[in-house]
């Protein structure tokens, strides 16, 4: 089934973030797919008319409390160009991956393949750098892999497969976004879309061995203190809702 599908594994990769080259490196050597690097979109590079044309504060609720930093809308945008290669390029999926992510090959071959086998339906199956909730539900499993569904979609977005059908749904719905694409990814009653999480899945987080984020930055203490404190109350809301919406999608 692997060798017959007609699919791409996309690596987003921000060119001055020279400390992540050896990490695409081996996503590329490990993938079980071909691989095309995609550049990433570099926030710093963004005029305040671009960022004006996609980025609209206060969309949907629950309201995102933190107003977007230009690295946030570049990764969004990155992101929306895979999306937008999967339809181009008329792929079944597409497998994307940032470039602060360690691959296994053999686990990785497992659970990609596995994910493959349910992506039509899916839509979109994380390949998570965390160990999936406790409570997540058991939808398949074959030879010990297993695909999961969270009460709540996890965040980050080091590895994912996405199908036709969700990206081109993606597309439509982000022209114009509120939040970063990780968040958006968790309101599966406004994309129709709940994602899918493939455990084991092979892949590591290496962002700090790869020198660090590149969307964060410095904050005294008192300003972190009250991030966390919106941070959470915002995280609280979005379980709530996934967990009122757990049967819509």
């Amino acid at each position: 089934m692997l060798r017959r599908m007609n699919k791409m594994a996309f690596i987003i990769h921000l060119a001055r973030a020279a400390g992540r080259t050896p990490y695409v490196d081996g996503l590329i050597e490990n993938c079980p797919i071909e691989t095309e690097i995609v550049d990433a979109i570099d926030g710093k590079e963004l005029s305040s008319e671009d960022i004006a044309a996609v980025y609209k504060p206060d969309i949907y609720q629950p309201r995102y409390p933190f107003t977007l930093r230009p690295a946030e809308i570049g990764c969004f945008l990155s992101h929306r160009i895979c999306w937008q290669k999967i339809i181009e390029q008329d792929l079944a999926y597409g497998l994307v991956f940032e470039d602060d992510a360690g691959l296994d090959a053999g686990q990785a071959k497992a659970a990609i393949a596995f994910a493959e086998q349910h992506i039509a339906d899916a839509g979109y199956i994380q390949l998570p750098v965390r160990a999936a909730p406790d409570n997540a539900r058991v939808m398949a499993e074959q030879d010990g892999t297993r695909l999961l569904m969270p009460d709540v979609t996890p965040l980050r977005l080091s590895g994912q497969l996405i199908s036709n059908r969700a990206a081109n749904r993606l597309l439509h719905l982000t022209k114009v976004f509120d939040r970063p694409v990780d968040t958006f990814l968790q309101m599966h009653w406004i994309t129709k879309i709940a994602p899918l999480v493939v455990a084991p899945s092979g892949l590591t987080d290496c962002t700090r061995a790869a020198g660090g984020s590149t969307i964060g930055n410095r904050k005294s203490l008192i300003d972190r203190a009250n991030r966390e404190v919106r941070r959470i109350a915002y995280r609280r809301n979005i379980e709530r809702l996934s967990r009122r919406h757990d049967t819509e999608v």
